[in-house]
């Protein structure tokens, strides 16, 4: 919900708030008016009808009789102070209250905020935005922790492969006489230490676009059975050599209006993480229907059920769920934290669930 919408609920919300007390406020005074005149018409009305005897009563009497309008006006400008500060001191009083304790979720703290029991309900309010900001706060630094931890694995992994493909370029340099065989073989490694700074360098990329890009969306109507038919096929070297196998469950037609190079890189993202995680010589089971204005896609594969508490955690940005792996399985934890980011841009939701030893990744996004 943007501002506007935000704006346009709350302020007639307020208006009809504040009309309410000010009608309450009104009717107030209006019935005290009324009630010190009645009882005023009533009091003449008893004294006169009976047969008083000089005593300082009747005295009493007498001059309330002669001065009836100035007592009426004294008595209902005190029911009027009395009424006002029942109606605008204690709120404002409240509204004071409610500023200075607001002003601590600037800077939360675990120490709870306390007001009077006839603010329970704004107690129990400002305490739940006081945890929320308290958990926010602490995801933020989570994040920046393991973000900072990534990015000095990966500067100190950038040096390895780097010295490789510097010591073996130079052999090849300075030992014209090697063998063709050699040869090969020394270049192969410095392409496969090349192709390895490659990949650490684009965790770089990755690290760089998901903290500074904003996300923008060039939605076209696409054929996301063809994206998935294309995309199982080029990983078909990758599940070659993992020894896993893929099954494609897709119907007739399976379109949606998206940025078809963003929704790939989700498929992507969720392919590659089944093929990390799935068992060797399993299935990666690939699904897709549409459900009225809905697409859905789910990727289920075999592999190590995940615990609750860490599958909770599977789309956090920088979370690795084998932190023990570091940097050189070549994750930064940014896969799922991306295809989330961009699946909830498409308006659409994205889910991970795991048990028995299965793991199932739900994509839904609007068909239109």
């Amino acid at each position: 919900m943007d501002k506007t919408t935000r704006k346009a609920r709350t302020t007639p919300r307020a208006s009809r708030s504040a009309l309410r007390s000010w009608g309450l406020y009104l009717l107030a005074l209006t019935a005290w008016v009324t009630a010190v005149i009645a009882l005023a018409l009533l009091s003449l009305w008893f004294f006169s009808s009976m047969n008083w005897t000089p005593s300082p009563l009747y005295y009493l009497f007498i001059w309330i009789r002669d001065y009836l309008p100035l007592v009426c006006g004294v008595v209902v400008l005190a029911g009027w102070a009395v009424i006002s500060y029942y109606f605008i001191a204690v709120p404002a009083r409240n509204l004071e209250l409610l500023l200075t304790q607001t002003e601590a979720l600037a800077h939360p703290s675990e120490t709870p905020i306390r007001l009077p029991d006839r603010l329970q309900g704004a107690e129990a309010q400002l305490n739940l935005v006081r945890e929320q900001a308290l958990r926010s706060v602490q995801a933020a630094r989570d994040a920046e922790q393991r973000k900072n931890d990534l990015v000095v694995y990966l500067a100190h992994d950038l040096k390895t492969p780097l010295t490789s493909v510097i010591g073996y370029l130079t052999l090849l340099r300075d030992e014209p006489q090697l063998s063709p065989e050699l040869r090969s073989r020394y270049t192969g490694i410095a392409l496969e230490k090349a192709e390895r700074l490659e990949d650490l360098i684009n965790e770089f990329f990755d690290i760089t676009r998901f903290s500074l890009t904003h996300l923008e969306l060039q939605k076209q109507d696409t054929d996301l059975k063809r994206m998935l038919q294309q995309m199982m096929s080029e990983f078909e070297p990758v599940l070659r050599r993992q020894r896993l196998e893929y099954s494609l469950s897709l119907p007739e037609t399976l379109r949606a209006v998206c940025d078809p190079d963003k929704m790939a890189r989700v498929l992507d993202n969720l392919l590659s993480n089944a093929c990390h995680y799935a068992y060797p010589a399993s299935t990666i089971a690939v699904t897709g229907r549409t459900d009225g204005a809905w697409v859905t896609i789910t990727m289920e594969n075999a592999g190590p059920t995940i615990p609750p508490d860490k599958l909770a955690r599977m789309f956090e940005a920088f979370f690795r769920l084998d932190a023990a792996r570091g940097s050189q399985s070549g994750n930064a934890g940014l896969g799922l934290a991306i295809a989330k980011r961009i699946v909830e841009a498409h308006g659409g939701s994205i889910t991970a669930e795991s048990a028995r030893e299965t793991i199932t990744f739900t994509v839904t996004i609007p068909a239109l």
